[in-house]
């Protein structure tokens, strides 16, 4: 069929597109009005895919821009194309993907893989093979054409080409793909090798009963002297180490030698790709042994990728010392996504807080740079194998260390204290004797002239903050807190933004160390809210927020809230509603608020209303738009998360003092609606809140009882681990509030406790929550609970051997005792583990002491003498102490 174009249609749509690139948003304006209109008509869209192929007297920005507007209208509403519209659209690209320009074959590429992705392979069946037979066109463009299409549906599609539901594809495509690894234009090259790296990942049958002839062919383009076909084989080769890395093994060696020289190729893009390829082997199980005799070659050159280039010091401006006065671009600032509160235990090993949680401080501090560079990559690699050879890594190191630290040039010296800290994770132990030396340099360095050099020595000495701790405060912990905290009035952002992230990590690490020093920080802290630009201050708060964690009710003297809340209740005031910067300072409020308990009480009532407000509005405007989507915008629910949990925080900090607040305001009938919100976040803050109420003001609470419960039992769903985690914990909060008037909701979720417990791969966290409400529930409904012992005592008794004393194991090992009492046939096959949970606990209160006394007396009376000692030698020698020296059995 053919479709001709109406001339004065054709011209409406050319002015349109002319008018599309014009700059004013005024103009803008009205083409995306004209645009709606036009897609009233349904061969619109034939007028567009007949500018992009055939309307060669159109310049070509002109012609790609008609094609992707075509795109978007595919992505929008293919499915109601009239057929021989969308046959015209397909018989065009078919017939272009040879135009004689890169740009418009590219286009049709992306608009032939945009069309393919709506579920149209399988009704375009002639699409694969007339592409793949157009690879075998003499004509250049037609292959080059043709190959790129391909290389993107490979990418938007890889699943379905692997499928039965297409009949395989793959099987002819791949071994197609590898003829042209030999082809004459590096182009061509370089696309065939991107189609098939597409299928390694997801180990495409196909590709797996040809990977020995991949491998081969990728080792004869290892020397190819087009950087886009070095890359991708590259690239090829660090998939294959995740996925096939038995097929290279025989050839390590000389991989390691081809990936040592391209880790420094002339073309960044290629060396940033093979120093991927590092930090993919530090990852594997053979990595020691491969890399040992390689270690001599490897340092040096990750440690020479680690210098900025020319461009990056253009681009971060390095030659401009002092930008404090410049106020921030907007697009600087980076979304910030809020971390619902999740209720945790106590730990016995617990290690210094803050070190479990996702390293995300390692990428030192170029934010601005494209993300992921070869500094960044060869920082991160260095850092992991650290990790992984630990000491045998300093002797290649150490000298190398030495000239960049104290080196001249200040590009140079910045490499090497970023160095420094990249490995101070892994090497710690081996640097403890160069600290005492190395500290104070670093300290020094903090007053450097370059502010590159001084905002990398700000992120070196956080890595290395906990050591700083472990020694007397006067050697370095106070030099380097009186330096960090003149960083942070720096008069350079990039450094402020250091400063403060470095001072926030040496406060988790010090605590209660700095309250000495109390007033002198907040000083400076309150002085930057001053001088800070917006990206900065959303910095801060975190930074103050974290100090109200680490030293808490030390900071509830009023001279400090004299100074600390002035400033943030006045930015409090300038916020409004819906700006997105209430975030991080409703963050700081709540720990400040948990930190100050009721010296908090003066500033409570308007941040509590506040509070509530934001939850109100927000649910409100979920409501309106739910039922005219097409009127309203969604809301931006993180509002809502943020204010349920610095509710919680009040709760928590000013406890029974919340309880008038709570009593003037509707916050339970809105929490009846959040408890039910479809965002599984707001859920789980939702029933964080619920547990502080139950703890502060259960009057309140109570007469909700009936309604909260089934919602609380339809969480308890371990798919959303959080939800499920704070569910359970605020049960058990209700168990202790209601005691025996429990019962009715015992059956609602008892059964869902029981297979959380027994559930394989369940986080720790949930498990221990978990282990703590059934115990609770069976303290006050031991009649209910008890019959289900046998179901849950081993695992009850595995995952709370690790908790540290307190209230809570306390009221659940009081409700396992009791339930013991009620049922003691449930616990018999598995009493050892019984034994074991006893034994965690360092000092029981005497009662509780006494119940584990009469269990483990009774049982050896139950058992006799001599059955009781074959069963007790079958306890490890500690366990077997601890009951004899405490409970005489």
């Amino acid at each position: 069929m053919d479709w001709r174009p109406d001339e004065e249609g054709l011209q409406q749509v050319l002015q349109l597109l002319k008018d599309s690139q014009s700059p004013d948003t005024a103009t803008q304006r009205v083409v995306q009005d004209k645009l709606k209109q036009l897609n009233q008509y349904p061969d619109f869209n034939n007028y567009l895919i007949f500018v992009l192929t055939r309307l060669k007297s159109e310049d070509e920005p002109t012609r790609s821009l008609s094609g992707l507007i075509l795109k978007n209208n595919v992505k929008a509403h293919y499915q109601s194309f009239p057929q021989n519209v969308s046959d015209f659209i397909k018989q065009e690209c078919l017939n272009s993907i040879g135009d004689s320009s890169s740009l418009i074959r590219a286009t049709i590429g992306i608009l032939i893989t945009t069309i393919a992705s709506k579920g149209e392979l399988q009704t375009w069946p002639e699409l694969l093979p007339q592409l793949c037979n157009l690879l075998n066109s003499e004509d250049y463009n037609t292959c080059e054409g043709s190959f790129g299409a391909l290389q993107k549906i490979c990418e938007d599609s890889s699943e379905l080409l692997d499928s039965d539901a297409l009949n395989r594809p793959l099987n002819i495509m791949i071994p197609k793909f590898l003829q042209f690894f030999k082809h004459c234009s590096p182009k061509i090259r370089s696309h065939a090798i991107a189609c098939v790296n597409q299928f390694i990942t997801d180990r495409a049958q196909a590709l797996m009963d040809n990977i020995d002839t991949f491998i081969e062919h990728l080792f004869a383009l290892a020397v190819d002297e087009d950087p886009e076909v070095r890359k991708n084989v590259c690239r090829a080769l660090v998939m294959l180490l995740e996925v096939r890395i038995d097929r290279l093994l025989p050839h390590m060696h000389s991989i390691i030698q081809y990936m040592l020289q391209r880790t420094q190729d002339n073309d960044e893009n290629v060396a940033l790709e093979a120093c991927e390829f590092w930090l993919t082997l530090a990852d594997q199980p053979i990595c020691k042994e491969a890399l040992s005799n390689h270690l001599l070659q490897l340092i040096p050159i990750l440690v020479n990728g680690m210098k900025y280039n020319e461009i990056d010091i253009i681009l971060l401006k390095g030659d401009v010392e002092e930008d404090e006065t410049i106020p921030d671009s907007e697009q600087d600032i980076k979304p910030r996504f809020h971390k619902s509160r999740t209720v945790t235990l106590q730990h016995e090993e617990e290690r210094a807080q803050g070190e479990d949680e996702a390293d995300d401080d390692d990428d030192d501090d170029d934010d601005t740079l494209s993300d992921w560079n070869l500094r960044k990559c060869s920082a991160a690699a260095l850092d992991i194998l650290a990790n992984v050879f630990r000491e045998e890594l300093l002797p290649h190191l150490l000298p190398l260390l030495k000239d960049l630290l104290f080196h001249p040039e200040w590009v140079i010296k910045e490499s090497g204290i970023l160095v420094l800290g990249a490995i101070a994770e892994g090497c710690m132990q081996g640097m403890v004797p160069y600290l005492p030396e190395l500290i104070p340099h670093l300290i020094q360095c903090l007053s450097d002239k370059k502010a590159l050099v001084r905002s990398i020595a700000c992120w070196t000495l956080s890595r290395y903050a906990h050591w700083v701790v472990s020694q007397p405060p006067d050697l370095y912990l106070k030099p380097l807190m009186t330096e960090l905290l003149k960083r942070i009035l720096d008069s350079n952002k990039r450094v402020q933004e250091a400063a403060c992230s470095a001072f926030a990590t040496l406060e988790e690490e010090a605590c209660t160390e700095l309250v000495p020093y109390l007033s002198f920080i907040l000083d400076t802290l309150v002085f930057a809210f001053g001088k800070y630009q917006h990206k900065n201050l959303l910095i801060l708060y975190d930074a103050i927020g974290t100090l109200a964690d680490s030293v808490g009710h030390h900071l509830n003297q009023p001279e400090y809230i004299q100074k600390l809340m002035p400033p943030l209740i006045q930015k409090w005031n300038e916020l409004k509603d819906e700006d997105k910067d209430l975030f991080p300072l409703l963050e700081c409020l709540s720990s400040i608020a948990t930190a100050l308990q009721s010296g908090f009480l003066p500033y409570c009532e308007p941040v509590y209303q506040r509070c509530v407000t934001l939850v109100q509005k927000t649910l409100a405007q979920a409501m309106m738009y739910s039922q005219h989507p097409d009127q309203y915008e969604a809301p931006d629910k993180d509002f809502m998360i943020v204010a349920l949990d610095l509710l919680s925080g009040l709760a928590e900090g000013l406890g029974s003092h919340v309880e008038q607040l709570v009593a003037r305001s509707n916050i339970m009938t809105l929490l009846f609606q959040c408890m039910q919100d479809i965002m599984p976040e707001v859920r789980q803050s939702s029933f964080a809140l619920l547990g502080d109420l139950t703890k502060a003001c259960f009057l309140h609470v109570k007469p909700c009882i009936s309604e909260f419960m089934p919602i609380l039992g339809t969480n308890l769903n371990p798919e959303f681990i959080s939800v499920c985690n704070n569910a359970t914990w605020a049960i058990g909060e209700i168990c202790m509030q209601m005691g025996a008037e429990m019962q009715p909701y015992v059956p609602m979720v008892l059964n869902n406790l029981v297979e959380i417990i027994n559930r394989p791969n369940t986080p720790k966290t949930l498990l221990e929550n978990t282990a703590i409400t059934i115990g609770r529930l069976g303290c006050v409904c031991p009649q209910e609970v008890a019959p289900m012992l046998q179901q849950f005592i081993r695992p009850w008794c595995t995952s709370l051997r690790n908790i540290r004393d307190n209230e809570e194991k306390d009221s659940a090992f009081r409700g396992i005792c009791i339930m013991i009492g009620v049922n003691p046939g449930g616990v018999v096959q598995d009493f050892i583990f019984f034994c074991d949970a006893v034994a965690s606990w360092m000092s029981p209160k005497d009662d509780l002491r006494d119940m584990f006394y009469k269990i483990l007396h009774g049982f050896k009376e139950q058992v006799g003498e001599e059955n009781w000692n074959q069963f007790s030698e079958q306890f490890p020698p500690l366990l077997k102490e601890r009951l004899a020296a405490f409970y005489g059995v």
